[in-house]
């Protein structure tokens, strides 16, 4: 089938080669098809999206707007270490304005408080970084912190994750309070901070050590995996609870998020309903908002936040200590059992508004996280790139990683509307195993399982941030180990990797430096 792309939008008309597959998805979409809960779409809308969305079976050629990886959006920029900071081709000459402001918010770094520049003042007084930009490298991976195995520099964009098993009661009250869902440490709160503003002792830092793992390949190649072992030192506040634990967590990638919160919920629901092979089930992850409405979670490692605005928000309150709307306590991450922190000042300003970041402010970076645009894809017609797909395929790595699907019409924004947009993830959660699990529970997730992390752009990690590395914890130096680090629900895919030609692996990754 043939969609072209006008004005943001996809349009027909249909080719003729598909007639009589189109005249059979019309009758199924008007019964009960596999899209009928699509309710922002016509009959003949629900026939053209159910079509375009039907898995691959010819891999010959690239599939239609195969190259246009996030819809009408995607730009075909010079590649360098920008690619991932342009804003969505199909944005107007406002919003393009608006992304521009929320960039340089981005970007900006802030400052404690009491200080001359007062739109800029409030940060901490815990912290993990001073700015957006500093843990998204170029809108792209964080960096793990520098240790020999890796050959990287120091970095912030590794956070702690602190959480403890917790009660029915404790749970209900965060739940009642709009809380994050998951149990803080009584003292070090929601994340360990490595830096504090003058006057306040640092909580601490995470300490890593590797250990090597050879996997031995068919062919007669050996892998080596590091294999992470997490503890910290510099303790200014005594011990942690004696039931906390640590959970690494790198900065994704920023790209196509808005199109993310476009996709309809019922398809992401579809794929969990759906029967899959190779024992993998996959489930939502049902989060909370501060207003008590129980919704969808889409982002962060384990789909612990519903929305744009959430994610932004949370990273400004934990990662910053600067207080929005939807989290509004100044010092951040502080707790009680810390007065200093407490004591000290924060960055509100009575003629800005009651937070350090007012809403507006706010605004800007939720509009600026939604529209970074998607590059082309490279290479789509080259046969080793399409025999690569095709193994991408025959392995069930599509069970979890699911290609494509058509974002609402009804979507709030007017550039994700209507979109075949390709971000290879189904949104839902799956245990991937003992060796990455981290024993946190978050919201429905539980201790093994993680979000589907979507794998558009993943082809230009590299070229971004040469430092950058893949999994939740930065793990992984290449796409293979990152692959050779699947388990649980993935592992039968996993295992048919190890099992392939050292020629057909290579042609795999091709397919995934594609994307």
């Amino acid at each position: 089938m043939i969609l072209s792309f006008r004005r943001g939008r996809l349009h027909g008309p249909l080719s003729m080669a598909i007639g009589s597959m189109l005249a059979a998805v019309v009758s199924a979409a008007a019964a009960s098809g596999p899209i009928a809960h699509r309710d922002d779409l016509s009959a003949e809308d629900r026939a053209r999206v159910a079509a375009i969305t039907q898995p691959a079976t010819d891999f010959a050629v690239a599939e239609p707007f195969e190259v246009m990886q996030g819809g009408a959006g995607t730009v075909s920029k010079h590649i360098n270490a920008d690619i991932y900071s342009h804003p969505a081709a199909n944005l107007s000459f406002e919003g393009r304005q608006e992304f521009l402001v929320g960039n340089g918010l981005f970007r900006k770094d802030w400052v404690s408080s009491p200080s001359s520049t007062q739109a800029s003042d409030g940060l901490g007084p815990l912290f993990n970084a001073r700015s957006c930009q500093a843990c998204h490298v170029k809108d792209g991976r964080g960096t793990v912190p520098g240790f020999e195995q890796f050959g990287q520099r120091d970095a912030v964009a590794l956070l702690a994750r602190l959480s403890r098993p917790a009660s029915v009661d404790e749970v209900r009250e965060r739940i009642e309070h709009g809380e994050i869902p998951w149990m803080p440490d009584p003292v070090y709160g929601n994340q360990l901070q490595p830096f504090a503003v003058a006057g306040v002792p640092a909580e601490g830092q995470l300490l890593i050590e590797y250990r090597e793992i050879p996997v031995r390949l068919n062919g007669g190649e050996t892998a080596v995996l590091m294999e992470p072992s997490y503890g910290v030192q510099n303790l200014n506040y005594g011990p942690l609870h004696p039931d906390t634990t640590l959970s690494p967590r790198l900065a994704p990638p920023m790209l196509g998020l808005g199109l993310l919160e476009a996709i309809h919920e019922d398809d992401i629901l579809a794929h969990a309903a759906r029967e899959k092979p190779d024992g993998i089930s996959g489930k939502p992850n049902w989060v909370w908002t501060e207003d008590g409405k129980r919704v969808l979670g889409r982002f962060s490692w384990k789909a612990g936040q519903p929305d744009v605005r959430h994610q932004a928000s949370t990273a400004f309150s934990n990662d910053m200590g600067l207080s929005t709307p939807l989290f509004p306590h100044h010092h951040g991450d502080c707790t009680e059992a810390q007065a200093d922190c407490l004591a000290m000042p924060h960055g509100a300003q009575e003629h800005l508004g009651e937070h350090e970041v007012p809403a507006r402010l706010a605004d800007f970076v939720t509009f600026y996280s939604e529209n970074l645009a998607l590059p082309q894809r490279r290479d789509v017609d080259d046969q080793r790139v399409l025999a690569g797909k095709k193994l991408f395929y025959e392995s069930q790595c599509v069970a979890c990683h699911v290609p494509k699907y058509v974002t609402r019409r009804d979507a709030a924004r007017p550039e994700h509307r209507f979109q075949l947009i390709w971000p290879y993830t189904d949104l839902l959660l799956h245990d991937m195993g003992p060796g990455l699990a981290d024993g946190q529970a978050e919201g429905e997730a539980s201790g093994s399982e993680w979000r589907t992390p979507p794998l558009w752009g993943i082809g230009l990690t590299k070229t971004v941030n040469p430092d950058a590395t893949w999994l939740h914890d930065g793990r992984a130096r290449t796409l293979l180990e990152a692959i050779l680090w699947h388990g649980g629900e993935a592992q039968a895919a996993r295992d048919r990797v190890v099992a392939m030609t050292p020629e057909e692996r290579e042609n795999l990754l091709r397919f995934l430096e594609s994307l």
